[in-house]
């Protein structure tokens, strides 16, 4: 059987570049995977992918000019219905086998074989295997049929008439094992071996490819291609360090830029250019922005983060003298920032809190009104977790009565005017900035310390792993304001489903749960919740329940992802804490103590002590009477939870979780012992009760860090 590597490249015009990455890894993926499927290629037969802005393609080593052959047994019908009492084939076993491809000459080589209670005829046969031309046609449907588009053009095939549905046009389809040719088509296109290269630095205008295994060789060194995805972006990278570190530079990390830039060049060129450095008074994050988004430039930094007047372009050729590619760029990017440096300087003619009265006229959501509304809840939600810091009883560091009310009127001004630049130019042209450039506007009114910052930070954290808000009045607007996002839509019905979150519910969640997490605020989720309903008046339906369900999933999945253990979450997130900033404690106790060697046999007798108290009718018991214990075993019990309940509560009460948990157990042998020696179910009512109340307490004793029945195995 013939063994050799295959390539397959599809030739297409200008591919998307935010898909290009994508659609060569499904690409190759999918025509690769079938071609396992179908025994044509190893299950760890090597694939290497090719994605550049004009082909997609596909290398994968050791394919079979044929599949072998594979035996299978294929089940016929039952004997009584298959042969006649003299054993000769009925009908009904002449036309299964004929449906099967077989006659009556096979009759004697039919198996019996036990089936079920009865015996059936089976037949042995030898399922021949897909030849190349076969599998790969199969495949390359697959592949092409499987894409993820984006966007489907139709474009007329050659004969004029019929059309194609396709990414782009196609022109050129290769398909080599080894050296020879494999007949097969896709998108109205017959498989050859020619190709092109660059568009104006190949050495040749077409390229005949002369084996599977010349392919990416030939392509850059006659077609002047890098024709792999991640080995051209590596040069980017290369050639973008190389140049920035020639200027005593850093370029600005961003992946989803580098891929772009990657998917739009075939032979990558860095240069390096500048602007005029009275740009430089403009904020910083408007030039990278306008630079990044609308140029594909990569920004400068100094030693301190700070933007330069240099940037990285990444070029398609390399001219022998690149000034006019240099100059031609540097005079594109000129009105992108002249523009960008006349929205600032306009946008600080007017004050934010003149802009105010404006949120009255911009739609936020038509069941939830204006943005001026939702300014005037956001306000109210902020005052009133200023209100439950103040009466918390985990001391807080703002913790004297002034302090509070300046941290009250700071919290008051900046809910009313961090969205303010939401009516500026600035954002209008680039609404990422919003919040950066209401920092930028206060900051440039002297506004008080700490407002500018929280009017900044309030859409904190925007992204997962982004830096929380870094001061006290920007915590609590950046609450208000996600708190008032969750509340509302959840109290109209507009709940995520699936993958569908277009009001991204789900980060602002998480981002709840992240700042009362991570600053380890004294408040109380219900609370907070409870405090935001009413600012909406009739607007909603309570969603209160509905919210810390959805909280609670987002936790679970939060804390899975940190690398705490399911029966860890589980634990303590069946006791629905709401002060979530004490989880991570909690977490961290219970981890602690599953490593005891009392902790097992705690967990399963905890469990078995819950069976018990879930199969009482009506109200637990609770009053354990002394003079009731009559076992030994159950008085040592009652003498044991009497000593250790104080310690454990004690330590519970100063937060000290681990400690509450290790103090637990002392209680294994007296648990182990009642168990062996106690009939808790007894006869007489009133001992029953006084067992059940013993046992009541126990739990309650220990189940107050965590659920420890969920550590069971």
């Amino acid at each position: 059987m013939s063994v050799s590597n295959l390539l397959v490249e599809l030739f297409v015009e200008e591919l998307p570049p935010k898909a290009l990455k994508k659609l060569g890894e499904a690409f190759s993926s999918v025509l690769a995977g079938s071609l396992r499927a179908q025994g044509l290629a190893a299950a760890d037969a090597a694939v290497t992918s090719f994605a550049s802005p004009r082909r997609l393609a596909v290398h994968v080593v050791g394919v079979a000019a044929k599949a072998a052959d594979k035996a299978q047994q294929i089940k016929l019908m039952p004997v009584a219905v298959a042969l006649t009492a003299d054993g000769l084939p009925t009908p009904a076993l002449l036309k299964k086998l004929a449906a099967v491809g077989a006659d009556a000459s096979v009759v004697p080589q039919l198996k019996r074989l036990p089936d079920g209670k009865a015996e059936a005829l089976f037949l042995d046969s030898l399922v021949p295997g897909a030849s190349l031309a076969e599998g790969l046609q199969k495949a390359l449907d697959e592949a092409v049929a499987k894409l993820p588009i984006p966007k489907v053009m139709t474009y007329q095939k050659a004969d004029g008439w019929s059309d194609v549905k396709f990414v782009r046009p196609a022109h050129r389809l290769i398909a080599l094992h080894g050296e020879q040719l494999v007949p097969v088509q896709a998108l109205g296109l017959s498989a050859g071996r020619e190709t092109l290269g660059h568009r104006f630095e190949a050495a040749t205008p077409v390229l005949a490819i002369t084996s599977a295994d010349t392919y990416a060789q030939q392509l850059r060194e006659q077609g002047a291609v890098i024709a792999s995805f991640d080995e051209r972006r590596a040069e980017i990278v290369r050639q973008l360090t190389v140049a920035a570190a020639k200027e005593g530079l850093t370029p600005i990390e961003d992946e989803a830029l580098l891929d772009e830039v990657t998917a739009l060049v075939e032979k990558p060129h860095v240069m390096t250019c500048h602007f005029e450095q009275e740009f430089l008074g403009v904020p910083q994050e408007c030039l990278i922005l306008t630079m990044k988004a609308n140029q594909k430039y990569f920004p400068l930094l100094d030693g301190h983060g700070k933007l330069t007047n240099t940037f990285l372009i990444v070029s398609n050729i390399s001219p022998a003298d690149p000034s006019a590619v240099i100059q031609g760029n540097e005079r594109v990017v000129r009105p992108r920032l002249a523009d960008a440096k006349f929205f600032f300087d306009q946008d600080r003619k007017k004050k934010l809190e003149d802009r105010v009265p404006g949120l009255a006229k911009v739609v936020y959501h038509g069941k939830l009104g204006t943005q001026g509304e939702r300014m005037e809840r956001v306000r109210a939600i902020g005052h009133a977790i200023v209100n439950q810091l103040r009466m918390a009883t985990v001391p807080f560091t703002v913790e004297a009565k002034d302090e509070f009310d300046v941290l009250d009127s700071k919290v008051r001004e900046a809910a009313t005017l961090a969205k303010c630049d939401l009516l500026t130019d600035m954002v209008g042209e680039f609404p990422e900035l919003q919040g950066i450039m209401g920092g930028y506007y206060a900051r440039a009114e002297g506004l008080r310390d700490g407002v500018a910052i929280a009017i900044e930070d309030h859409y904190k954290p925007r992204f997962a792993g982004d830096a929380l808000p870094r001061n006290h009045s920007g915590t609590v607007v950046a609450l208000a304001d996600k708190l008032e996002t969750l509340v509302g839509l959840f109290g109209i019905g507009q709940l995520p489903t699936g993958d569908k979150d277009p009001f991204a519910l789900r980060r602002h969640a998480l981002g709840v749960i992240r700042i009362l997490v991570e600053k380890n605020l004294p408040l109380d989720l219900a609370e907070l919740l409870k405090a935001a309903v009413p600012c909406f008046g009739e607007l909603i339906q309570d969603p209160s329940e509905a919210l810390a369900g959805f909280f609670a999933d987002r936790l679970s999945v939060s804390l899975r992802d940190q690398g705490y253990s399911a029966q860890e979450v589980d634990a303590v997130l069946a006791l629905a804490p709401q002060r979530l900033g004490d989880i991570p404690r909690r977490l961290e106790a219970v981890r602690a103590f599953a490593a005891l060697p009392e902790a097992a046999s705690l967990a399963a007798a905890n469990k078995r002590v819950g069976n018990i108290l879930k199969k009482i009718e009506g109200a637990l018991p609770t009053a354990v009477t002394e003079a009731l214990l009559q076992e030994p075993a159950e008085q040592a019990l009652a003498a044991a939870i009497a000593q250790v309940q104080p310690a454990a509560d004690r330590l519970f009460e100063q937060h000290d979780y681990a400690g509450s948990l290790q103090a637990l157990a002392a209680l294994k042998a007296p648990v182990d012992a009642f168990f062996d020696g106690v009939m808790v179910n007894a006869d007489d009512a009133a001992l029953r009760a006084n067992r059940q109340a013993l046992l009541n307490r126990l739990h309650q004793a220990m189940n107050r860090v965590a659920d420890l029945s969920r550590l069971a195995a």
